[in-house]
């Protein structure tokens, strides 16, 4: 066993201490697994991966799969390194993900979770006819990969030993006043960075049951929300705004937390949602490279892109102090070893980690305003696309807009203003850069406005600008 592990510590402690009760909900709200039962998976599955030298990278792939923490819990005592895969990616991913990262093996299971009447669950480890030579990590061989794209198309991952994905989970946990009375709803994916330090973690490490859910539709959600008592929310934008479209909602009285993260907040739904639902949204911000970075305490602000203060034993420096937004350097004990295969010194390393974003101040909270790869070289100039969609949000009729550049193929980064906008059905692209016209410098002003039913984001809730460049080229 890993000597002095800080999470298997934990663990050890939440086990003697939680025993009997509840660990892990179905979404009907029946007991799947109490915290001796986990324990006891863990050592089951144990047996599956005992012929593995410690150091191996092993993927695992299983949604939301009720023995996630074991299988984790059975890892860290292997000294395996855990890559948590997502299962909606494509297979070409999945393989490139695979090789980059050196996998030994893939844990995965049937979709449907079943459990035979000996306890033996779905789960099986398949060993990689391409597997190589386990990775040499040198003095701190991490326990965990987080896989990233970063700003580029290739993946790689980020390396992450036990004392930091404990430090991540104890400053979101106090941070955000969760404690092991809650229950946490768990619709994102275990997988992601946000669904790993918000679910599984917590109820490693601090006892923090957790409902497993695999139905993403709306109605499903709020249904099992209301059905199982969760008492935390961890969502994205993308489910928030379904929430505010639905009628006949359920009562969510046991509801006391909801938790946005994975995108910026709309100022406009947060406010819809707090008058439909009686709760506030609190907006978090973090990053797979150094987990949670700001948090809004209030939510109750509705501005857009705001994420609040500094989360707890989390120190920012905006690198230009006196700029209207700024790069930030973020420093805490959560930050990660670094990227894996190496590179991005300048940007990850030592304790820090300095974010793609463009955040500014907001009275005393911190608002995301853009990305330093959002910026538009017009002919020279630099066009933040923020300034456009704050223009273009002020048209009456105008929902969402999402402004991005394209190439005018007259040489590198040269490129034109192009806007996605949802609006109402009268509005005419005309009638928006009319608008524009009268308010913005003339480079700043679109080359062409899409009028869309849907700004197309992925499952994250993402949005990305290079996506909508390539989509609408010309």
């Amino acid at each position: 066993m890993k000597a002095r592990d800080p999470l298997l510590a934990a663990w050890q402690r939440t086990v003697s201490r939680k025993g009997d009760d509840a660990a892990v909900f179905d979404s009907t709200g029946k007991i799947a697994r109490s915290f001796r039962d986990v324990e006891e998976g863990a050592r089951a599955f144990y047996t599956k991966i005992d012929m593995f030298t410690a150091g191996a990278v092993v993927a695992v792939q299983i949604g939301n799969h009720q023995d996630w923490p074991s299988v984790f819990i059975a890892s860290l005592r292997k000294q395996l390194v855990v890559l948590p895969l997502d299962q909606s990616i494509s297979e070409r991913q999945r393989d490139a993900a695979l090789e980059i990262c050196k996998a030994t093996a893939v844990v995965s299971a049937a979709t449907s979770a079943r459990e035979d009447v000996s306890g033996e669950t779905d789960l099986k480890v398949v060993r990689l006819t391409t597997d190589g030579s386990t990775v040499d990590w040198g003095d701190n061989p991490p326990s965990l990969l987080k896989l990233t794209s970063g700003t580029t198309a290739a993946p790689r991952a980020v390396r992450f030993r036990a004392h930091q994905l404990l430090a991540d989970c104890n400053q979101i946990c106090e941070t955000m006043g969760i404690s092991n009375g809650d229950l946490n709803f768990g619709v994102i994916p275990v997988s992601h960075s946000y669904g790993f330090s918000n679910l599984l973690t917590p109820l490693i490490a601090r006892g923090v049951p957790m409902v497993v859910s695999r139905d993403r539709t709306p109605r499903a959600v709020l249904a099992d929300l209301a059905r199982t008592h969760a008492t935390v929310f961890p969502g994205t934008p993308v489910f928030y705004q379904a929430f505010c479209n639905l009628d006949d909602v359920p009562a969510l009285p046991k509801l006391r937390l909801c938790i946005s993260a994975g995108a910026p907040l709309s100022g406009a739904v947060a406010k819809k949602f707090f008058e439909k639902f009686k709760q506030p949204i609190h907006s978090f911000y973090g990053a797979s490279e150094c987990g949670g970075i700001c948090y809004d305490r209030d939510g109750t602000t509705f501005e857009d892109g705001l994420v609040g203060r500094p989360m707890q034993r989390v120190e920012i420096e905006f690198i230009e102090p006196t700029a209207s937004s700024s790069q930030i350097r973020v420093r805490s004990a959560a930050v990660s070893d670094g990227y894996f295969p190496e590179g991005g010194e300048q940007k990850l390393g030592n304790g820090v980690f300095v974010p793609d974003d463009l955040l500014a101040q907001h009275n005393s909270a911190l608002t995301i305003v853009g990305r330093v790869s959002d910026v538009i070289n017009v002919a020279g100039k630099k066009v933040n696309p923020a300034e456009i969609e704050a223009q273009l949000l002020r048209f009456e009729g105008v929902r969402q807009a999402v402004v991005f550049g394209r190439s005018t193929g007259a040489g590198l980064r040269n490129e034109e203003v192009a806007a996605c906008v949802q609006a109402s059905p009268q509005t005419t692209e005309n009638d928006l850069l009319r608008f524009c016209r009268d308010f913005l410098s003339p480079w700043q002003v679109p080359k062409r406005i899409f009028i869309v039913g849907a700004i197309p984001t992925n499952e994250r809730g993402k949005m990305s600008r290079r996506d909508l460049s390539r989509r609408f080229s010309q």
